[in-house]
């Protein structure tokens, strides 16, 4: 490698060598700038991402709250009703595409022929989807 010097004859001459050292320090600062940028890059969180459907959502089924006291009075989502008449709404709803679900309440000192009535409508109208809705015992 060629230095300066102070002396005046030679000191005009121009200079043959390339000064390697600027160079090799900037190699060496860019190699420690990607060793450490380059784990950064390749980091990657692993999600599991939902997937979107296009099918239309079902339509929730109506439910039909049906009760029957303990005189045997049946209730059509609170309102009174006959044998005859639940009979009517009865096939009217299974008449729909959507069957609706039955919720049956009845009342612990009922009779077993209105419970049993009820039920026979409701399967004679072709409802399927029949449930009894009792209180837990409290202890």
């Amino acid at each position: 490698m060629a230095f300066a010097s102070f002396d005046r004859q030679t000191s005009g001459a121009p200079m043959a060598e390339i000064n390697m050292v600027p160079l090799i320090d900037v190699m060496l600062v860019l190699l420690v700038i990607f060793i450490v940028t380059a784990p950064l890059l390749t980091h990657a969180v692993k999600l599991e991402l939902p997937q979107a459907t296009s099918q239309v959502n079902p339509p929730v089924p109506v439910k039909i709250d049906f009760a029957i006291d303990a005189q045997g009075q049946r209730y059509w989502n609170g309102e009174p009703v006959s044998r005859e008449d639940a009979a009517a709404r009865f096939l009217a709803e299974g008449g729909k595409p959507m069957q609706p679900e039955i919720h049956l309440r009845a009342d612990q000192d009922a009779t077993y022929r209105p419970v049993a009535q009820t039920l026979a409508d409701a399967s004679k109208a072709g409802l399927t989807k029949v449930a009894f809705v009792s209180q837990p015992e409290t202890k």
